[in-house]
């Protein structure tokens, strides 16, 4: 019983919770980016590319007379840029709000007595 109630303490502990909801937001943000670059950002970039090979669908896009199919490695190389592009940004963000923070609160903070300050204080008191 030990074992159980240790392992629930575990399983509902926040670091856990929170790391299961980002990796399902972390899904559902996958399936946008991914018809992001598969339905609008790819075609637009390869259009030249897929009028001069008579394709209309990236993953027909094929070196001739081999199976190798470089039109879906393109597509997962742009959504691959595009998903580090949104994480850039928005750590970026994340990072200027906290720096935004630690200055309010250094502002906010009253100014402490530096340790020369309390020395002279402490002997000027000894000395009345």
């Amino acid at each position: 019983m030990n074992f159980i109630k240790e392992f629930k303490e575990f399983a509902l502990r926040g670091s856990v919770v929170d790391l299961a909801i980002g990796v399902i937001i972390g899904g559902a943000f996958n399936k946008i980016v991914t018809s992001l670059v598969d339905d609008i950002i790819t075609p637009l970039i390869l259009i030249p590319a897929l009028k001069a090979a008579d394709l209309d669908d990236l993953s027909k896009l094929t070196i001739p007379g081999t199976a190798v199919k470089y039109g879906n490695f393109l597509s997962t190389c742009i959504s691959f840029l595009i998903i580090a592009f949104c994480l850039f940004l928005i750590i970026k963000i994340i990072n200027k709000l906290n720096k935004k923070d630690k200055e309010q609160k250094t502002q906010d903070a009253p100014k402490k007595p530096s340790q020369e300050d309390l020395l002279i204080e402490i002997r000027d008191l000894l000395k009345k």
